[in-house]
């Protein structure tokens, strides 16, 4: 996602997102692994997003202007696999 920051430590997965650019919003699903834990996903984002202008709505969720985001976590020999959906609001 071209405006979201990627917390240190994890990678985008190539090739495992979808992008859908429509005219009541974009749609955009991506991926990313690392060696670190669901909660330390979270308080990055907690703590990064703000600054960029979105709004916590819930744990994992945020809004701006219009859209919602929210990850939504994997875990796999000892890798957290972070699910970011971006939706229209």
């Amino acid at each position: 996602i071209p405006d979201l920051p990627l917390m240190p430590g994890l990678e985008a997965l190539p090739d495992s997102g979808v992008v859908f650019d429509k005219p009541r919003g974009r749609i955009v699903e991506a991926f990313a692994q690392g060696s670190v834990s669901p909660q330390a996903v979270t308080d990055f984002y907690d703590e990064t997003l703000p600054q960029l202008g979105w709004r916590r709505e819930a744990p994992g969720a945020y809004l701006r202007e219009g859209e919602r985001l929210r990850l939504a976590f994997s875990q796999d020999a000892g890798r957290v696999t972070v699910h970011f959906r971006l939706l229209p609001q």
